[in-house]
């Protein structure tokens, strides 16, 4: 961005903030536009997003139906911890997976102490940041994608937006405060951070652990291009 697109955008928002017409501020919003999104891995929205879930520290998977989803959890925990208990967020589409197909022991609610993993159902999938965006309510609790060592996240392919801006939008919260979520979380993998000394550490205000399964038909190659992508 030129400094004269940055000093033109800073007085315009000094204007609205000395009480300019709602219309007004509308009217700058469409001229300035939007800005250029990020260019994708690759022409395929699946494999982009996989990429870019990669890349951000995540790890996939994908799942042509709700059996085999569950069995790549089961995989996942087994793995991991040599556990088939897990931790599920009330939501109903998590409530009538076949978890019998892979021996699970699923509790569903909120974080307790001991828990190791959880799993919720996004809402969007991002392909241009790799990001999930999930809700928080009393279905879906905030704990439970902060307190447990690692987090499943299942996604729908047809979930699978390209931009952010077109994940806000596909959202629609409308305006019954009811119905609303509490939150929005934008997940971008596993929390880290190298504040203390410069070390990363991983786990420091989340998960340390981030794993994406997503659900739906994709194409043969898309997993192995993905991480073809993701790892030159």
């Amino acid at each position: 961005m030129s400094d004269s697109a940055r000093s033109e955008i800073m007085a315009r928002v000094r204007r609205a903030s000395r009480g300019a017409a709602g219309q007004d501020i509308a009217a700058d919003h469409a001229r300035i536009g939007q800005g250029p999104s990020a260019t994708l891995p690759h022409a395929d929205i699946a494999t982009a997003f996989l990429t870019n879930v990669l890349k951000n520290s995540g790890t996939v998977a994908v799942a042509a139906d709700r059996s085999a989803a569950v069995k790549e959890i089961g995989r996942y925990l087994f793995d991991k911890y040599h556990s088939r208990k897990l931790l599920v967020s009330n939501d109903r589409r998590l409530a009538a997976l076949p978890w019998r197909d892979a021996g699970l022991l699923p509790r569903f609610g909120s974080a307790q102490d001991g828990d190791l993993a959880a799993l919720s159902f996004a809402r969007i999938g991002v392909a241009e940041t790799g990001s999930v965006l999930t809700v928080t309510g009393k279905a879906n609790p905030s704990a439970n994608n902060l307190l447990p060592e690692s987090y499943i996240i299942l996604v729908n392919i047809a979930d699978v937006v390209t931009t952010l801006n077109d994940g806000l939008n596909r959202l629609n919260l409308g305006s019954d405060i009811e119905t609303r979520p509490r939150g929005i979380n934008f997940i971008s993998g596993p929390s880290r951070t190298a504040d203390i000394a410069m070390k990363l550490v991983t786990g420091a205000h989340g998960p340390r652990f981030w794993h994406v399964i997503l659900l739906g038909e994709t194409e043969e190659n898309t997993l192995p291009r993905a991480r073809a992508l993701a790892n030159p």
